[in-house]
Formats: C-alpha cells, structure tokens, sequence
C-alpha cells in the first residue's frame, strides 16, 4: 500500500515538474543571433539569383521573413552604430569607417544593445569585428555591455595574417591572441565554443559580425576551387569568401540544433553595406588608377597609392540590378539582403515596405517584449508588429552621407544630393532602381526633403582629416610595422 502511494506521488511530482518545466520554456526570453555580414552585395546570395552557393542562407531565407528593401548605411562604422543603438549614423557622428588613427568612436553616453539585454538577463557575446572605436578601453566592446568578445576593434583585416593598417588585431576580451587560421573559420568556431559552453539558464544574444567578404579578396584555395569557371579572378575569390561565411553561418546554426536552441532563436541577417565594386567608383579615379599601374604594375609603389587602388578596382560584390554600390548613396550601396529566421513564431513570408537597420534594436526589444528607459530618444521604430503578425507600422525617415553623396527618404520618396548643383529625385515605389530622376518635375517634394534634411541633427565627426587617413592608411592584412593594437589602448 505505501509503495503504491508512493509511486502515485512520485508520478504526480513528475507531471507537476512537466507542467512548471514546459511554463518556464514558454516564458524564457528567446535566443537572439544578428548576424552581419561585411560588404556582401545585393546579388551576391543564392536567393536573389547570384552564381554563388550560399545554400545556408537560401534556406533560413526560404523559411523566414525576407526584406526586399532593408536599408543600411553606405560603410561598415555608420551602420553598426545604427544597429547597436536605434538611432541614425548621423546624429551620432559617425559618418564613415572610423579609421585606425581615429581617437573617438560611437559616443560613449549613448547605451547600446547588448546594455539592455544584459538588463532583461541576457548573456552577450560579440565575435568578429567590432569597428566602433579601439583607441581606448571604454570604448571596447567588453565596456560596452558584451560579456565575451573575440575578433578585432580595427576594420578590414588580412584573413590568414590578421592585420590591419600594419597593426596585428586579433583579440579575446582585449588580449591579444596570436591563434593561425582564417578568419572565417575561427570566429565560426568561437561562436560554436561560445553556444556549448553558455549558461542555459539565461537567454544567449550572440552577435555574430563576419569580416567576409571585405576586402583582402582571400579564400582557402579547395573553395576557390569550385568556382574556376569564373574568369575574373577577384569575383572568383570574392565567391570563395561569401560561400566560406555562409557555410560558418551554418555551422553556428547547427550548433544552435544540436543544443537544443533552434526552436527558440530569433535570427536576424543582413549586410553592413552594399557590395564593393568599380562601379562604386567614378570613372576619373579609375582612369587614373589604369595609368598609375600601367607605369608601375600591382602593386603600386607607395602604399597610399595601393590602398586607394585596391578599395578601387578590387572589390568583385554584384548589385545587380541595383544602381552602385559602397560608399555612394544609390540603391546599390545601401539596400541589402536581410531577412528574420525564428520557424516556431514566424511564418515564412516577405516584406516590402521600408525596413532600416535602424529599426533592429528597437524591433528586437520588442520582440522579447522588453520596454527599457532609453538613455536616448531613437530614430528606428518598432518593426514587429509588421514582422509577426502584418500590422502596419511606422515607417521613419532615413538619412545618410555616403563617400559620394548624401540622401533623405521620406514615405516613397528619396533624394539623392551629390553637390550643391546636382541633386536628384527619385520614388522608390514606381522607380526603384532610379532611373528616372524627377526634381525637375517635383520642386515641392524637393524643396521639402532639402528642409528636412538640413535640420536634422549631426553629430560631430569622429573620425580624423581625411589627409591623416591617407598619410597612414587602413591597409587590410600585410606586414606588421607597430605593436598589435590590444597593446596600444588607453586605459
């Protein structure tokens, strides 16, 4: 009779258990992996009709919601800043790539994403780069809410040598770690090492920012391989690159099955930036880097001179059909691929108004149905309602300054200012890739975006005169000639 009664409570303790356990799973915050991609072009996915296998991301595509026109800044800094705050580039300063020689960085009174995730107790982990200031410890990603960080502060780096700008940058928690291998694969293995070893009883944000396919056009030589029936020799490598980031994508993918995560992780993808290609660039400066290496060959004899050359003629990322690409303020430079994976909350499907990196951080908190004090007010709005259920939402203004350019979209409208004397308009809705230009025919709408865009808030710039930049260039990988660049911070 005891065991019998014993048994009985026994049984209902593990049913009780059951019942408390699934609650508890219902309740729990869910996983959040963004990850960014450095420099990949529109056309340079397998889902948007490229020549290059990226079976990983046409999958989570397939099953997710897709953006058709996501936009970001026109370079690597400006958007991180957006991403990691909710507020525009250019109210917080950073207008371009904050260069190596630059003493300032994403201002250090702004809170960013991993800050408020902490609070709603989440776990926070940063591999890959961060881009957002290095000159300093307060400015590194462990004083900035990450309790882990592996990669580099500094921009591009060389993908099997690590440098930058003559400069070793490869950190783990501002260390630096002398570790041999591509890029690509190492951090794809930190983030594996990273879901292994999480504490489970916390929700995991992991921001995985891939170096690839930035420039130094590097690949391991069996991946090149598999593209040889590509003749340009940069746009073979250019596809090595992206196939080896997504195949990192899905390794961290898999990691999150078999730990038992993948029903419960949000997973947001994009670019940093459009692609980087020639025809980013005008043909006066291309002319004059045919003459310059028809003299002297590749690569050009002083290393500003090889800078500017590579980031000209090296890039090999495909816009297509999108007009330019990084660094200007066409479409090409700033609409991207991107799109929301979590199959357990949301049913594939796609989205074509106006979604902007701006968006994600406030998109995310309300995802997790978390509502923080903000210590700033924001520029992106709440995109999920849209997202999970297809409720209209706020569809703010965009504005940015691009290396050739500025622009100011409004509703269906954008302006494109490249110098006082010519501007353009363009409507996104009837002319998406911009080919009939109508200032002429809308001096209201114009007058009414130049308004709009000359009283909106710059923040001061925190990158150095361009001259300083040039006289010591951010080179990406090559020989070290000073200290790795964890050695050389402020306290």
């Amino acid at each position: 009779m005891f065991g019998l009664c014993a048994a009985t409570l026994l049984l209902l303790v593990a049913v009780f258990n059951q019942k408390v356990g699934a609650q508890n799973l219902e309740q729990q915050k869910p996983n959040i992996v963004v990850i960014l991609a450095d420099d990949m072009g529109w056309n340079d996915v397998g889902y948007h009709g490229s020549e290059i296998k990226t079976p990983t991301l046409d999958r989570l595509a397939a099953q997710g919601v897709r953006f058709t026109n996501f936009y970001v800044q026109p370079s690597c800094s400006p958007t991180r800043s957006s991403l990691l705050t909710g507020q525009s580039s250019v109210r917080l300063g950073v207008i371009a790539p904050i260069s190596k020689n630059a003493q300032g960085g994403l201002p250090l009174n702004v809170r960013i994403l991993p800050q408020y995730l902490k609070e709603a107790g989440y776990q926070t982990a940063l591999t890959g780069k961060w881009h957002l200031g290095h000159a300093r410890k307060s400015m590194h990603p462990n004083a900035r809410g990450f309790d882990h960080f592996y990669g580099h502060v500094t921009g591009g780096v060389g993908y099997w040598d690590h440098v930058h700008g003559g400069g070793y940058d490869w950190q783990r928690n501002g260390e630096t770690v002398r570790e041999e291998g591509y890029t690509t694969h190492l951090i794809a293995d930190e983030a594996v090492h990273l879901i292994e070893t999480r504490d489970a009883s916390k929700p995991l944000f992991l921001y995985l920012a891939l170096n690839a396919p930035h420039l130094p056009n590097e690949a391991p030589e069996e991946t090149v391989a598999q593209y040889s029936d590509i003749e340009n020799v940069n746009r073979r490598l250019h596809a090595a690159m992206v196939t080896e980031l997504d195949t990192a994508i899905g390794r961290v993918m898999e990691a999150l099955e078999k730990a038992g995560m993948a029903d419960n992780t949000l997973v947001w993808f994009m670019s940093d930036n459009g692609g980087l290609n020639p025809s980013a660039v005008s043909e006066g400066l291309l002319g004059w880097m045919n003459t310059l290496t028809s003299w002297f060959g590749r690569p050009l004899p002083l290393l500003t001179l090889e800078f500017i050359r590579t980031n000209a003629e090296d890039g090999a990322a495909d816009n297509t059909p999108l007009r330019g690409g990084k660094g200007t303020v066409w479409e090409g430079g700033m609409r991207v691929p991107s799109f929301v994976h979590w199959p357990a909350k949301l049913a594939p499907t796609q989205i074509s108004s106006r979604v902007t990196v701006q968006d994600v951080m406030p998109t995310l908190l309300s995802a997790i149905e978390y509502t923080p004090a903000l210590s700033a007010p924001l520029d992106g709005a709440d995109q999920w309602p849209r997202i999970a259920d297809g409720q209209a939402t706020e569809i703010p203004d965009l504005v940015t300054l691009g290396y050739f350019g500025d622009a100011y979209f409004h509703k269906d409208w954008k302006l494109v200012v490249l110098s006082e004397d010519q501007v353009e308009l363009y409507n996104l809705a009837d002319d998406p890739l911009e080919q009939k230009d109508l200032f002429a025919d809308e001096p209201d709408i114009v007058a009414q975006l130049q308004e709009k865009m000359a009283k909106f808030p710059r923040g001061e710039p925190v990158n150095p005169p361009l001259w300083r930049i040039l006289f010591d260039p951010d080179f990406f990988g090559g020989a070290e000639d000073r200290a790795p660049w964890a050695d050389v911070i402020e306290d």
